[in-house]
């Protein structure tokens, strides 16, 4: 092998065609470059540029190897960029309700990307509260008053319901009176069994037997099933908000009602701070701001 560092010199000299040029991107003099060329004809035994009084010129052995030489070095260069890039490059694991992360985070993410293309989202879902003392979390989406011990947490979207159901059976509830949700099948998410009793109690409907209906394990389930006609639900509005603007679902009686409870992200109190979680808090909350500010008119706790 030949001498590393001549023959670093000897191929950006080529690459740029004369020493001068060379003496700028390697930030060295022009004899600089010059010696360093020579070390290397040295070692070959052959002479690789003609120094002219205009400058420098590769000959024929000098341009048969520089041709040869080229593509290692661009090889080398571009392992090189890699490697750095996945030093810089970051990962935040970022744990949410799977109907947030379906219907709200993921189709949001491309903008986040674009915007950060070296810092990588790990996205995983739980029902229950993130343990961040024994859970690889960086920050978690979580229903609830914003009060969970040992955590910081910004308010994303308030927590704002009202039944839903699809066109066909929308049509059959005309007259607007949430009375007859008493003769109506219901739909329930398992997770989120005091949405109905809270906001029958909100807009003053009694005698609705709220244990009846079907169950489904998630508010995702649920919201397919009142798509597709099995019933009603409680949607979540804030978050179906292209299916209700595509007619999927259709948002009943005209009572949104907003609990004392939001979406909050959370995040660990004891932890140093960090770029890469201040950056996707600070997108979160830009996002869900321009989310909140187009909150169903009427909402009411």
């Amino acid at each position: 092998m030949p001498p590393l560092n001549p023959l670093h010199v000897f191929e950006v000299a080529a690459r740029l065609g004369g020493f001068g040029r060379a003496a700028g991107e390697l930030n060295v003099t022009q004899s600089a470059v010059s010696r360093q060329i020579a070390v290397l004809e040295g070692f070959l035994g052959v002479r690789l540029f003609h120094r002219e009084r205009h400058g420098a010129t590769l000959t024929e052995a000098g341009r048969l190897y520089a041709a040869e030489i080229n593509e290692p070095f661009a090889r080398i260069a571009a392992a090189t960029a890699r490697l750095s890039d996945e030093k810089v490059a970051e990962t935040l694991h970022v744990r949410a309700y799977a109907t947030f992360a379906t219907r709200w985070l993921i189709p949001r993410l491309p903008s986040f990307k674009a915007r950060y293309p070296r810092l990588d989202i790990r996205l995983s879902n739980i029902v229950r509260p993130v343990d961040f003392t024994r859970e690889t979390v960086d920050v978690a989406i979580q229903l609830g008053n914003g009060q969970w011990s040992g955590t910081r947490s910004a308010l994303l979207l308030p927590d704002v319901i009202q039944p839903v159901c699809s066109p066909a059976l929308a049509a059959g509830l005309a007259g607007g009176d949430p009375a007859l949700l008493r003769t109506r099948q219901l739909l329930h998410s398992y997770y989120r069994r005091r949405d109905w009793p809270d906001w029958l109690a909100a807009v003053d409907v009694r005698d609705v037997d709220v244990g009846r209906g079907m169950v489904f394990e998630s508010s995702v389930l649920t919201y397919q099933a009142a798509a597709e006609g099995l019933g009603i639900a409680i949607g979540q509005v804030l978050l179906l908000k292209d299916e209700i603007a595509s007619g999927r679902l259709v948002p009943l009686f005209d009572r949104p009602v907003r609990r004392d409870l939001g979406l909050y992200a959370v995040w660990p109190l004891d932890r140093p701070p960090s770029r890469k979680l201040d950056l996707f808090l600070a997108w979160l909350e830009a996002e869900a701001g321009h989310a909140a500010s187009a909150e169903p008119a009427g909402a009411a706790g």
